[in-house]
């Protein structure tokens, strides 16, 4: 990390133990695909209940960092630990318990296409409870709903338009009722009020359903408008993180060329 930055604004990356914090604690992650290191010792928290977006350029591994937080990935080395439990240790049947605290909204929705929107909103209940075709059907509904979306439980994604999947999306990822959310890319792909919309169903989700959530975006209208921190990714490793005002009140080079959409400065353009 560049030592020559204020250190306000690389604060909130490490605790001194990290057993103790009841957030999630990501510390000297590094992952690499081939001769591509993606990640390079990468550190960040999450504290509990809040909303922490993560932006930067394509292809610096945003999407990768959060797929280990769900150890959708395993990391090449480094530790991470979900209220006190180090994840990267636990075997296949204490991971999946962990999972199911968590929601994962995908950047394409990822709707299984033979399936009903209701069938696959209610996928990890058929899996995971007990419960029957009813009141699994009930609770499909009753997310989907609170996403705006009556009526369209027997219709097949193919007949939703890019903001109906995002959504329908969203129920599945709330119909375990997670204590975290994770969004990837959750406004890519849609106009802006569509994406306004998403944006306001991320927020009623922290209000209403007590959430925390990690957003990873390029969608700087988006970042300010749901974040409650904002983390910089870039070179593998987390460069800034700060409030919505810190942001916009900064001097870090990189910070300031991407919020402002400039192709001249640190950030390498092609």
């Amino acid at each position: 990390m560049d030592t020559n930055l204020n250190i306000s604004e690389v604060k909130d990356l490490r605790v001194a133990d990290p057993a103790a914090h009841q957030g999630i604690v990501i510390e000297g992650v590094s992952k690499s695909f081939g001769p591509k290191q993606v990640l390079h010792q990468c550190d960040l928290l999450v504290h509990k209940g809040e909303t922490l977006v993560v932006i930067g350029r394509s292809g610096e591994g945003k999407s990768v960092l959060l797929k280990h937080i769900v150890r959708l990935l395993e990391p090449d080395e480094g530790n991470i630990w979900i209220e006190g439990t180090e994840i990267t240790l636990l075997g296949n049947r204490e991971l999946m318990k962990l999972r199911r605290k968590f929601g994962f909204l995908f950047q394409g929705a990822a709707l299984f296409d033979s399936m009903t929107i209701c069938k696959n909103i209610g996928l990890a209940l058929e899996e995971h409870t007990n419960w029957g075709p009813e009141k699994i059907r009930e609770r499909a509904c009753e997310c989907l709903s609170l996403v705006g979306l009556d009526n369209v439980e027997d219709k097949l994604p193919s007949a939703l338009s890019g903001g109906m999947k995002k959504r329908a999306g969203l129920a599945r990822a709330i119909v375990m009722k997670p204590e975290y959310i994770l969004y990837d890319e959750p406004t890519t792909g849609l106009d802006p009020i569509t994406g306004d919309a998403i944006n306001d169903l991320i927020t009623k989700g922290k209000r209403e359903l007590g959430v925390t959530s990690i957003v990873v975006t390029h969608d700087m209208p988006s970042a300010f408008k749901i974040a409650d921190r904002i983390a910089m990714l870039n070179g593998g490793e987390i460069v800034f993180t700060g409030t919505v005002d810190e942001v916009h009140n900064t001097v870090h080079p990189m910070v300031r060329q991407f919020i402002e959409g400039n192709s001249q400065g640190p950030l390498e353009t092609f």
